[in-house]
């Protein structure tokens, strides 16, 4: 167990980001983490999670995470998307929880609720 597991609660966006930063700060990283190298990571950690359910049908998507083998592989695969996503974020300065919200809000106005039944 390592002493960030050993907090209680989850971990918030920003400490997620300040340890990946740090993670690649300790390794020489930085000059590799452009946004160019950044986005094609993303793109192949999306695709190698699109895998995982290329050829299920819409039933056996839906129970993915029964398979312990298989949700092990979900959960990485969405872990490894999340943290190129937020390595992007920090090095393009982007706050993503008020870039989701900002984009929330503009798809409301464009597609708004119909009225009632």
């Amino acid at each position: 167990m390592t002493a960030h597991s050993a907090q209680p609660g989850p971990p918030d966006l920003a400490a997620l980001q300040r340890r990946l930063a740090a993670f690649a700060a300790a390794r020489d990283w930085q000059p590799y983490h452009t946004p160019k190298n950044l986005v094609a990571a993303l793109s192949v950690e999306a695709s190698e999670l699109v895998e995982i359910f290329q050829w299920l049908t819409p039933e056996e998507s839906a129970r993915v995470m029964a398979d312990s083998q298989t949700a092990h592989r979900v959960r990485d695969e969405i872990a490894d998307v999340l943290a190129y996503l937020l390595q992007l974020c920090e090095v393009l300065g982007v706050d993503p929880l008020a870039a989701l919200a900002a984009k929330i809000d503009r798809n409301e106005e464009r597609f708004p609720a119909p009225d009632g039944p």
